[in-house]
């Protein structure tokens, strides 16, 4: 054989000696053999149920029912609106003016001061605003306009200021 064919053929032992120790390290390292692990289950016991609590609370009482609304009638006549006094609620915005009462303290006279509306007005009298206007025949445009310094009837028995 030549040298060269002796070269050739050792080549794969020469490898195989320096390679092989080199890839020994890269191989992943032996599992440890499983363990056996012995489970013990035991019956227990069942438990008892706990009592329900007892209620001590009297049960609610029904309320009555409400009397139910008649039924509206087609056609029928609007109710009629008794007039009555005015009782002053005191002063609000727009309608904290003075007043002038009767003999016994009922307000007859009130005088329209700055920013003061026909609305509020009936609204502090507790009066409604048709009765209002039916007492002052003097106030015009359905009490859209009153003007400061305005006097305004509140005597329910009489109409207008005279």
């Amino acid at each position: 054989m030549s040298r060269r064919g002796i070269a050739r053929s050792a080549w794969p032992l020469v490898a195989s000696v320096v390679v092989l120790p080199l890839l020994a390290g890269c191989a992943a390292p032996a599992q440890p053999p499983a363990q056996t692990v012995m489970v013990t289950v035991t019956a227990t016991p069942t438990p008892t149920p706990t009592p329900a609590p007892v209620e001590t609370t009297p049960p609610p009482v029904a309320e009555p029912a409400p009397e139910p609304a008649p039924a509206p009638v087609p056609n029928d006549p609007a109710p009629v609106y008794e007039p009555g006094p005015a009782y002053d609620n005191g002063p609000v915005p727009g309608a904290n003016g003075p007043i002038e009462t009767d003999g016994t303290g009922m307000p007859v006279l009130y005088t329209v001061v700055e920013a003061d509306s026909f609305f509020d007005i009936a609204q502090r009298f507790d009066l409604p605003q048709q009765q209002l206007l039916r007492m002052n025949p003097q106030i015009h445009d359905f009490g859209e306009t009153v003007y400061i310094g305005d006097k305004i009837n509140l005597d329910w028995q009489r109409v207008g200021l005279g």
